[in-house]
């Protein structure tokens, strides 16, 4: 903790002097308090409190719970949407909370929706609709501009609704922190612990207790072919396994994967992972950004031990930390301009 103390504090002097502008030490403020989980609060310290209230949201005529957080502003500052992860709780989960008052303290209104299958390991492609429907009602709310940072699998949703052509002209950027690329090789991970792309390769040990509950809240896709599936924990095994689900389940896998649609999406791509996040493995993130560039389109990319899954980690490097400061300021910068 000392080291990583110390390594904030030279960015907190030395980040406004090579790129100045009031920008850089709100990116400088916000890091610092969100890399020390909070032990340190400059930001908090020296920026009013959010106001917190509803922000009506619907996609196909159903309402989408959506929170706004907003900060006392002689201008309207531009807006984002945070999207969740595996949160039971959905916009209403405490460090969701605290995640999005820190942003909307950083210079954001900060809208939160609830993305109903991520509040019971079930991601639909229907849930793309409270990302699209969040980013319309900050819109209509007379947003200048709006970017989404999505953490974890809710870069599944978030991605796939930065893809709809209805919403692209609409997102000035996209960050993920802790994303996936393919649901297939999520899966792969989730189930047996193994996980490669190029030199990015390793094993960890699946969660048996995890793995049990998305096999309930999946019980509609728990045939026989989806039951061995689940059953196994060979990485040897996984892709004769796959192939032997029906084409609904194999298509509902493809549709899930944002690599199949980073083509689609406008706004500059922002990924950051932590090195030793337990969750998802970092070889995700740099799957996505391949199929970004094979696509046509550049990510920036930040492979970081300052990060676990989406909370601080413990290996953190000047270089670290100096490589999230510089794609977290570029995606406020970009975010906060006009739509690409």
């Amino acid at each position: 903790m000392a080291r990583i103390a110390l390594l904030l504090l030279a960015l907190l002097l030395s980040a406004p002097a090579l790129l100045g502008g009031r920008g850089a030490l709100t990116a400088t403020l916000f890091l610092t308090e969100f890399l020390s989980d909070g032990r340190w609060r400059p930001l908090t310290a020296v920026t009013p409190a959010p106001v917190v209230r509803a922000l009506p949201a619907a996609a196909a005529g159903r309402p989408i719970p959506t929170d706004l957080f907003t900060r006392p502003s002689v201008s309207r500052p531009p807006a984002l949407v945070l999207v969740h992860g595996l949160a039971a709780a959905g916009k209403d989960d405490a460090r969701l909370r605290e995640a999005a008052a820190l942003l909307a303290r950083a210079g954001w209104d900060v809208a939160v929706p609830t993305v109903e299958g991520l509040t019971r390991l079930r991601l639909r492609p229907e849930d793309a609709d409270a990302v699209v429907a969040a980013v319309q009602a900050l819109r209509r709310d007379g947003a200048p501009a709006v970017g989404i940072l999505a953490v974890s699998v809710g870069a599944g949703p978030a991605l796939l609704a930065a893809s709809e052509p209805v919403l692209a002209p609409s997102v000035s950027a996209v960050l993920t922190l802790g994303g996936y690329a393919s649901a297939q090789e999520l899966l792969r991970y989730t189930l047996t612990g193994a996980y490669a792309f190029g030199a990015a390769r390793g094993r960890g040990m699946p969660d048996e207790a995890a793995i049990a509950q998305f096999a309930i809240a999946n019980a509609e896709l728990m045939d026989e072919a989806g039951r061995r599936l689940v059953a196994n924990r060979d990485p040897a095994m996984v892709d004769a396994l796959l192939g032997a689900l029906p084409p609904a389940s194999q298509h509902l896998l493809s549709v899930l994967s944002p690599e199949r649609r980073a083509g689609r999406i406008r706004a500059p791509l922002f990924l950051v992972h932590g090195r030793d996040d337990p969750a998802v493995p970092y070889s995700e993130t740099l799957r996505l950004a391949r199929a970004a560039e094979l696509a046509g389109r550049r990510a920036q990319v930040a492979i970081v031990g300052a990060l676990g899954h989406v909370e601080p980690g413990a290996g953190s490097r000047w270089v670290d930390l100096w490589r999230l400061w510089g794609t977290f300021y570029a995606f406020a910068v970009t975010s906060g301009g006009r739509a690409p």
